[in-house]
């Protein structure tokens, strides 16, 4: 049809365009080739704490995160580097907006660290340089200090690695969030409330994890093995409000 809704010429053909019939024929078979295409990969951001600096599986979940390049984005926590800003807050007095901002550095330091370990990784500022590092099939390690230091967030220790990467989640729109925590989790699912009650994650978390409005799973330690598998069905346990996860909690027969 032309703009005006009337019968046009086919440039293409040098003749009239399909009849209504082919037209269908052919948009039917436009879709089931668009179907047997791969579909975009679901974005997920990944937060590695940084208590894994020292741990027995970090090059373990490093090359099961760099197996999924182009598709994950690494935040990494502050580990020692945040240890020594708190130890350094204690002595010296400084207030909690520095104890930020070094604490932002922290973490850019644990992925510098990260970086160097595996060379699928990429130190990313941005959102432009994430979306080129996964473009172009890296693993874009965020480095927090521009984009969190451009929001009205929280400073204060109650705000950690795991709120920022809540909000980098819901920034970047990703699919879902994998936090990797020590511990173990054998729950389906958990309630946020009391993950903050028992310091799996931080007292923020919860609001930035439902402003985001993604979902989000716990994996151990251990877990680098089955973190491919993770990826392509729901085997690890949701974090979930607390009716959400009352829903989710086996019934006694």
């Amino acid at each position: 049809m032309g703009k005006d809704g009337s019968d046009g010429e086919d440039p293409r053909s040098g003749g009239t365009r399909p009849t209504r019939g082919r037209v269908h024929l052919a948009a039917r078979a436009l879709r089931l080739t668009r179907a047997g295409r791969p579909s975009r990969p679901r974005l997920t951001v990944v937060k590695l704490g940084g208590s894994h600096a020292h741990g027995p599986h970090l090059k373990d979940w490093l090359a099961a995160i760099a197996a999924e390049a182009g598709s994950i984005v690494l935040v990494p926590g502050g580990g020692p580097f945040a240890d020594a800003v708190r130890a350094a807050q204690a002595s010296m007095g400084f207030d909690d907006g520095a104890a930020h901002v070094m604490a932002l550095m922290a973490m850019a330091q644990f992925g510098r660290a990260l970086q160097s370990l595996n060379p699928a990784f990429r130190l990313t500022a941005s959102r432009n340089a994430i979306s080129r590092a996964l473009k172009d099939g890296k693993v874009p390690v965020w480095s927090p200090e521009s984009m969190a230091g451009a929001e009205a967030l929280s400073e204060s220790w109650d705000l950690t690695s795991d709120s920022l990467a809540a909000w980098l989640a819901g920034a970047l729109r990703a699919d879902r969030l994998v936090l990797v925590k020590h511990g173990r989790f054998d729950a389906a699912a958990y309630d946020v409330g009391a993950l903050v009650a028992q310091g799996v994650v931080d007292p923020l978390f919860p609001r930035y994890l439902r402003q985001s409005g993604v979902h989000a799973w716990l994996a151990a330690s251990t877990d680098s093995a089955r973190f491919a598998e993770g990826l392509r069905r729901p085997i690890f346990p949701e974090i979930l409000d607390r009716d959400e996860a009352a829903d989710r909690a086996p019934t006694a027969k």
